[in-house]
């Protein structure tokens, strides 16, 4: 990886913590969420950090910071295929 590719996956991190951060506590967000607050275009070029989002999720699991979840359930990152949500570890 780059070391801007590094830096992307850094700043969605913390995207990820701030976000989850000003929600109420229960509450969980998408990685398109923190992938359009680091986008810096008007286009849906956001898109293309969806990636680097889920991957930056993965290291927040790693850390015990988050969870990811399927139906309100937290899943093994590694096995998350479709839509995820990032949340506060409970």
């Amino acid at each position: 990886m780059t070391d801007s590719g590094r830096q992307t996956e850094r700043r969605l991190e913390r995207v990820i913590l701030e976000l989850l951060e000003s929600r109420d506590p229960d509450s969980s967000i998408c990685p398109s969420d923190a992938a359009r607050a680091v986008y810096e275009g008007d286009d849906d070029g956001w898109r293309a950090l969806m990636e680097p989002a889920r991957r930056a999720a993965r290291k927040l699991v790693d850390s015990g910071e988050v969870e990811i979840t399927q139906s309100g359930r937290p899943i093994d990152p590694e096995s998350a295929r479709g839509p995820i949500r990032i949340r506060r570890v409970r």
